[in-house]
């Protein structure tokens, strides 16, 4: 698998609400994003604010531009301010530094995508993408 197809986007989804339903979490919006940046597959949950897609798609997207995880950018926000708010601006703003934006690997280990999750705090947005990945037998890397 080079790319994430939509049934594995769809269900990636599906996951991730559903631990986040089990978890106690606010309403969420999850974003898959093929290894391109492009959108597969979006929903936005019952109740979750009209701005939880952009929080989500900048999580996944800034992931992807930067090869790491948002966590890992969060890091690098705090040692690298200036870096990362020159990229921020680079790509338009499309890029949240926190918690929730992971990577999405196959078994080889090859970038096949990305997850952005938001509604929540930003560990449980991490955690509700971790398990949507793994659900489908995909490698989570949070950075």
């Amino acid at each position: 698998m080079n790319d994430i197809d939509l049934a594995t986007a769809r269900a990636i989804i599906a996951a991730a609400h559903a631990s986040g339903g089990a978890g106690g979490m606010k309403p969420l919006t999850v974003v898959v994003l093929d290894r391109t940046g492009n959108p597969r597959a979006v929903e936005r949950a019952d109740g979750a604010s009209n701005l939880r897609y952009d929080v989500a798609h900048g999580k996944a997207y800034g992931a992807l531009g930067l090869g790491m995880g948002s966590r890992a950018l969060q890091a690098r926000a705090e040692q690298q301010p200036y870096f990362i708010a020159s990229a921020t601006a680079a790509i338009g703003g499309a890029l949240v530094p926190v918690p929730g934006g992971v990577l999405v690997r196959n078994a080889d280990g090859d970038l096949i995508g990305a997850v952005g999750i938001s509604g929540d705090t930003s560990d449980n947005d991490e955690i509700a993408a971790i398990t949507g990945i793994e659900s489908v037998g995909l490698v989570a890397d949070p950075g």
